[in-house]
């Protein structure tokens, strides 16, 4: 694999974990504000970033398809055939 794949795949990771990290976080602070006010919590505010976030999740696990796809192919090897052995 060459260096700007991996950069590529690195950075989609990151950017994965952050997403996923936000969304805890988004979780987080929807509990403390909800406590906080009670009926007065945004609920729809808060499920639109929600959605938000997923989507940005949903375009990075698309990106990270879409590249090992193109790492595939560049090998020689067709996408849909791969499979993974299971060890044990």
């Amino acid at each position: 694999m060459a260096k700007v794949e991996s950069e590529a795949r690195k950075a989609l990771n990151r950017l994965r974990r952050a997403l996923e990290k936000s969304r805890r976080e988004l979780e987080s602070l929807a509990g403390a504000i909800r406590h906080a006010e009670g009926e007065e919590f945004p609920s729809e505010a808060y499920r639109g970033a929600e959605a938000r976030i997923d989507g940005l999740l949903e375009f990075a696990e698309g990106e990270a398809a879409r590249l090992q796809a193109k790492i595939l192919r560049s090998g020689g090897l067709e996408p849909g055939r791969v499979r993974r052995s299971s060890s044990s």
